[in-house]
């Protein structure tokens, strides 16, 4: 593969976007749809958001319209994952380049031009916005505010040895969307829902931000992976229980999902427990694949949420 198509070393090899025509694929590298796990993260909080007020609104929310608002936020979440990753690039282009894992992304290779990022930016957005602008006004209000997060994410890891909160803040804005979609307001349970994800993002992007730790180090860039150091381990392990906790009372709260709920969730603590007992820190590979097993997790808890309402 030419340099100005390399792909970055944390993308999944031999995937579909290298069968994609040359000329696209770097378009198609900055969306980032060569690492799918991105777009699961933003659409799964989404999705216990959504399923979360089905549980409070009941019967009125038929299964066309679960499917409707569900085929909205999968498309939202692919193109506005992308257009965050965009303008992430293009504002982290320098730090990118001096980053081995990110060198070879397309603004710092120089396979897409800065002009050209901002145009594809825009394109991204107007689909977002096309998605956003179907659902209910408190939805739409809502989507809107989380573009402040959006715009400041890429700054905090010059400024705070924590921009992975930042991330949990930006990242599971999702959760309140969806719950917001079907209820029109939020209340207690989507907090404690908002809650509880904010404190898994905590958790699998200290893994993530371990693979960069040494190149960040150099450069001067913050993470919690830096701060946390050798005690990582039990900083996520609190964060993983923190999750579950806080995930656990919003179901209990919503609709009375009770005990049901938290014993569903079983199956998501065992998978977050044994991340915690297989990371190893020093090993970036490793870090990497327990990040990717996140996908695995939020489905495990979107399964228990589902299932919690329809066994209630």
């Amino acid at each position: 593969m030419p340099p100005d198509l390399q792909a970055p070393t944390d993308s999944i090899p031999h995937g579909w976007v290298d069968e994609a025509p040359r000329a696209v694929q770097p378009w198609l590298r900055l969306a980032r749809l060569d690492r799918p796990i991105g777009t699961w993260l933003l659409f799964l909080p989404c999705v216990f958001g959504l399923e979360l007020g089905i549980a409070i609104e009941g019967p009125a929310i038929q299964p066309p319209q679960r499917l409707w608002l569900l085929a909205l936020f999968a498309i939202g979440s692919l193109v506005m994952r992308g257009a965050g990753c965009t303008y992430n690039d293009i504002v982290d282009r320098d730090i990118d380049a001096a980053v081995a894992r990110t060198r070879g992304r397309p603004i710092p290779s120089g396979a897409v031009s800065v002009r050209g990022a901002w145009i594809f930016l825009g394109l991204q957005c107007a689909i977002g916005l096309a998605v956003l602008l179907q659902l209910n006004l408190a939805s739409i209000a809502l989507g809107a505010a989380s573009l402040v997060l959006i715009a400041i994410y890429p700054f905090m890891k010059r400024v705070t040895w924590w921009p992975q909160a930042w991330l949990g803040l930006t990242f599971n804005w999702g959760a309140l969307v969806g719950f917001a979609s079907v209820t029109g307001r939020l209340t207690l349970p989507v907090y404690l829902l908002y809650a509880g994800c904010f404190f898994w993002t905590l958790g699998y992007d200290t893994i993530y931000a371990h693979q960069d730790k040494d190149d960040d180090a150099l450069i001067g860039v913050k993470s919690t992976a830096r701060l946390f150091g050798e005690n990582s381990r039990i900083w996520i392990g609190a964060f993983y229980a923190a999750a579950v906790a806080l995930i656990g009372a919003a179901a209990f709260e919503a609709a009375n999902l009770g005990e049901l709920a938290l014993l569903l969730l079983v199956p998501a603590v065992l998978h977050l427990a044994w991340q915690v007992l297989a990371l190893r820190a020093d090993q970036p590979e490793i870090c990497l694949r327990l990040f990717r097993a996140n996908r695995d997790t939020g489905l495990l808890i979107a399964a228990a949420l589902v299932l919690a309402c329809y066994m209630r």
